[in-house]
């Protein structure tokens, strides 16, 4: 049993063939889907799939991308959304400096009142950072000292560094297709190192299809490819690494157990 803990199902490339997809991943075997949103205007999409969907969560948050969109979003507006049963994590949230398409003090407010949401609701952080190494470990270093954060890297390309300050922290690594790449030696190294209580695995769909279906629209069944590369990398069974990012899915995501 597998849990794709970071897919975007109302996306474009998904969202027309919903019924298709869940259909197909199930039968290899993926048990849950968390449906992340990534904007306020997606959150009531992202949640009636979950409604409709007994094995499918939501998140509710906004994409770094999306922090000059959202200027006046805090915490409140978060806290309200999280309190559907089916809403199991905050974010996507974080920091992204490499496209720089908000302003980065506007990124860093916002996922600030992510952090805020998280402590005030006992949910878990959904994190995405991108070029911003360190004001994403700053700001999670706080927020861990402060007490009442859980959280996960999501889709990890960081920097070794970044990996063990995660870890240091308490935090959750979650790799994605990308760790299939021929040109992930570095991810490849991380992700063998990550101690097994501490892994997740995802798609990212419809993004980051892994090997075999690089070219393709990512689907959630595509995480059995990922978790038997990642298997092989760490040299374990599917079946233990499978037993081993369910149990820690649900150990990060409680309210979703």
């Amino acid at each position: 049993m597998l849990i794709d803990s970071h897919c975007h199902l109302v996306y474009d490339g998904l969202a027309e063939r919903q019924d298709e997809v869940l259909a197909a991943a199930r039968a290899r075997g993926i048990a849950g889907f968390l449906n992340i949103s990534t904007r306020q205007s997606e959150w009531d999409d992202v949640i009636a799939v979950a409604t409709r969907e007994p094995d499918v969560w939501a998140s509710v948050g906004i994409h770094p991308h999306e922090a000059d969109a959202h200027p006046d979003l805090g915490a409140n507006e978060l806290v309200t959304a999280s309190a559907h049963p089916k809403v199991v994590a905050i974010g996507e949230c974080g920091l992204d400096y490499y496209y720089d398409k908000s302003d980065r003090a506007a990124q860093r407010e916002r996922f600030a009142a992510h952090i805020d949401a998280a402590r005030q609701t006992g949910l878990p952080l959904i994190i995405h950072t991108r070029d911003a190494e360190a004001d994403t470990a700053e700001m999670l270093a706080e927020a861990v000292e402060q007490g009442g954060i859980a959280a996960v890297l999501h889709c990890f390309t960081g920097s070794a560094d970044l990996a063990r300050t995660a870890l240091d922290l308490g935090l959750f690594i979650s790799i994605s297709g990308i760790v299939t790449f021929k040109n992930a030696k570095d991810l490849q190294d991380t992700a063998k190192s990550i101690p097994a209580d501490r892994l997740l695995v995802e798609t990212d769909s419809p993004f980051l299809a892994p090997v075999p279906h690089r070219g393709k629209s990512c689907e959630p069944a595509f995480v059995a490819d990922t978790a038997a590369f990642l298997a092989e990398l760490r040299g374990e069974t599917i079946e233990l690494l499978s037993a081993n990012t369910t149990a820690n899915f649900f150990r990060l995501f409680k309210k979703a157990a």
